[in-house]
């Protein structure tokens, strides 16, 4: 378990070419995975009517149905802060792994609707054609959770 992005993208692209070339192909993609930049996005949306507790389950279901979960190794998130991550597929062919971060904080209410503030990031390893797949899975995602984290009704 960890929480280095590079790492856990470079993992993931070095599974991505065991399928295709066996021990040499995972070697071979870590060393190139290594040495490539990161696209980065991160897109921030407000929720009402959603705890962040109830936003966490939400957006661990609706992750799982799109990727794999990863773990986080690292300190605890400040009190009533959840974090939810997975690697999803993005780029071409969904080819490409994107590691997909969500942090779920709760908004201060006062005497108003409970709220919670939604970050969506996205990271990807770019090669040298640019597919922006961090992006784009970053907003796919916002998109999907405003959708999923809506009250009925609201």
């Amino acid at each position: 378990m960890t929480d280095d992005e590079d790492l856990i993208l470079t993992e993931a692209l070095g599974a991505v070419g065991a399928v295709g070339g066996g021990s040499g192909g995972r070697f071979g993609a870590k060393f190139a995975a290594r040495r490539l930049k990161k696209d980065v996005h991160e897109v921030e949306l407000t929720v009402g009517g959603v705890s962040p507790a109830e936003a966490a389950g939400r957006t661990a279901d609706l992750l799982l149905r799109m990727g794999t979960p990863v773990r986080t190794a690292a300190a605890q998130p400040p009190e009533g802060v959840r974090v939810v991550r997975a690697l999803v597929g993005g780029g071409f062919g969904n080819m490409n792994p994107v590691l997909v971060t969500v942090t779920l904080t709760p908004t201060p209410t006062g005497t108003g609707p409970e709220a919670t503030e939604v970050r969506v990031r996205g990271a990807a390893k770019e090669g040298l054609i640019k597919q922006r797949a961090g992006e784009k899975t970053a907003r796919q995602v916002a998109t999907l959770l405003t959708q999923h984290l809506c009250p009925p009704g609201g």
